[in-house]
């Protein structure tokens, strides 16, 4: 009986770490949204520390140019937020997309568009 209780509290708590993944939670500029200054930087919050030196960030403007400067970096106070640095944007609309290794290896990624208003 004692045997069986070790094994299964392991499964259970092995199977909550497999589920771990650096999820977006928000974004500046935001996810859809409008901004009517340009941005410096694209920087996105995630539900977990990430690794800068595995995961990217890509900015491209309508035309698909990338417009980022393709060295993401974690803020100073959280490995949550992983932001990169752009050149001077005009105003349209821009697409990020992303994917991010968590600092447990597991790797997310997605994309969403921001505008700049004229």
């Amino acid at each position: 009986m004692r045997k069986t209780l070790i094994i299964l509290l392991c499964a259970v708590g092995f199977a909550g770490v497999a589920e771990a993944h650096a999820l977006l939670q928000s974004a500046v500029p935001p996810v859809g949204g409008t901004v009517s200054t340009p941005p410096s930087q694209v920087a996105i919050t995630f539900s977990e520390a990430v690794e800068p030196a595995f995961s990217v960030i890509e900015v491209k403007d309508s035309a698909g140019k990338r417009v980022d400067s393709g060295k993401p970096h974690t803020a100073p106070n959280s490995g949550n937020i992983l932001i990169v640095d752009l050149q001077p944007l005009t105003p349209g609309s821009y697409a990020v997309t992303w994917r991010a290794t968590s600092v447990d290896t597991h790797k997310t990624q997605g994309s969403y568009k921001f505008t700049v208003a004229p």
